[in-house]
């Protein structure tokens, strides 16, 4: 499953990636979000490693964030893996003016048994989810500012 999403944020591109660059913000914008433990590597860097935990209602998972692309301010991409799925998310800041960053997501979630079938069934659901993110990030770094 492949799809696009976007958000304008009404901050200057730096002051975006600084806020989005940094571990220690995820519990401010990442519903669920408990911690971030690097696991190899510098992290940040291409290649490095790194475990995510979340607690969503009485359901606890983890994902290992892998980077594959760290070119920031213009590009930050990513994997991150957990049972049943894979998701590789393309992270794009384009400054539409000196106070005003585009923010562009491209997901592509590679899913394997009853997550597969969720894909196929709520595709919806997923890109929701997305949004959700890149919302609740937006109004995180307006309120900094």
């Amino acid at each position: 499953m492949k799809y696009t999403i976007e958000i304008e944020i009404n901050l200057p591109r730096k002051r975006v990636i600084d806020l989005f660059d940094n571990p220690e913000n995820m519990k401010h914008w990442q519903e669920g979000f408990i911690s971030f433990t690097p696991l190899d590597g510098v992290p940040g860097e291409v290649g490095s490693t790194a475990e995510l935990k979340y607690k969503t209602g009485k359901r606890a998972f983890e994902l290992v964030e892998t980077i594959i692309v760290n070119n920031f301010p213009d590009e930050f991409s990513a994997s991150y893996k957990t049972t049943g799925m894979t998701n590789y998310i393309n992270n794009y800041f384009i400054e539409v003016d000196e106070n005003t960053t585009r923010w562009i997501s491209e997901n592509k979630c590679y899913a394997r048994g009853i997550v597969k079938l969720m894909t196929l069934i709520m595709p919806g659901t997923f890109k929701k989810y997305s949004m959700k993110f890149l919302k609740d990030f937006k109004n995180f770094a307006e309120s900094k500012n």
